[in-house]
């Protein structure tokens, strides 16, 4: 636990305290809505909304109806399926080339450093619909839209730029005399990048690919544009259910995103304890 200053008075104590008072309050307000969602995914009627029986804890009044049929539509199934072959694919190709970018970047020799970086962050700044639009007027020449290589390689270009960010923030502390000493000593480019980048920038490689893998795991505007019937994804399904069908389904679903997003955000933490754990035995 921080210890607080010894000369604080009592005004820097209030400040102190109520700035932290606020931070949770506005954490909580954010927080609220999304924590509503998981008792009314257990609702055993078609409802979005809390019932008599499930306010009195009535058992009756829970179940797991909705997260069985995620299991047993095969819309959800689809949904499901198509989220993970895409995501994972769209990270893995975003991680190589943002890992690579970010490295080229890290140069101190590489030209038009600012306007390449900017380029390559783009995406990130423009509007998804814009984004959105351009692929898919782009796509049609080359008869990608509706097929799962264009969503890939339409959200690897999304995730890029995530990449680029957390391996740059992670080359930043990266001491390039070791990498040059292995060059000196005989080892090819490669193979001095592969046996001494690689493994201080890991950390911030893969939490790169996490972010790749998120963002493409609940972008739903591209997969409008672009996505057929077959490349239906998980937010794709979720936005037909409530213009369509509305029921308490896409609450399990969302319920099972939020843990998705609460596995990953741990290991992005464990993740970056580990990188400050290596640079203290290293550096």
């Amino acid at each position: 636990m921080q210890k607080l200053p010894a000369y604080f008075n009592f005004w820097h104590y209030l400040g102190h305290y109520g700035l932290k008072t606020a931070a949770f309050a506005v954490l909580l307000f954010l927080m609220l809505p999304i924590l509503i969602i998981i008792p009314l995914s257990f609702n055993a009627e078609p409802y979005f909304t809390f019932t008599e029986g499930m306010l009195a804890l009535d058992p009756a009044a829970y179940s797991t109806r909705w997260y069985t049929e995620i299991l047993t539509d095969l819309k959800w199934t689809l949904a499901i399926q198509n989220s993970f072959i895409i995501g994972i694919a769209s990270a893995i190709v975003a991680t190589v080339l943002g890992t690579i970018a970010a490295v080229g970047l890290a140069s101190p020799v590489m030209p038009f450093k600012r306007l390449i970086t900017a380029l390559l962050i783009s995406p990130m700044i423009v509007p998804l619909i814009i984004i959105a639009a351009g692929m898919f007027f782009f796509y049609t020449r080359f008869n990608l839209v509706g097929t799962y290589t264009g969503l890939i390689i339409a959200h690897a270009a999304l995730g890029v730029p995530f990449v680029i960010i957390t391996v740059t923030a992670t080359l930043a502390g990266f001491d390039r005399s070791l990498y040059n000493a292995a060059v000196g000593m005989g080892a090819s480019p490669a193979r001095a990048f592969w046996d001494i980048t690689v493994p201080l920038i890991r950390p911030g490689v893969i939490s790169g690919g996490l972010f790749a893998f998120v963002t493409s795991f609940d972008e739903v505007v591209v997969v409008l544009f672009l996505a057929g019937p077959e490349q239906r994804t998980i937010p794709r399904q979720m936005f037909s259910g409530l213009r369509e069908q509305i029921n308490p389904t896409i609450l399990a679903v969302a319920t099972l995103l939020i843990l998705l997003s609460v596995a990953l955000l741990i290991t992005l933490e464990l993740l970056r304890r580990r990188n400050e754990r290596i640079r203290g035995e290293r550096f």
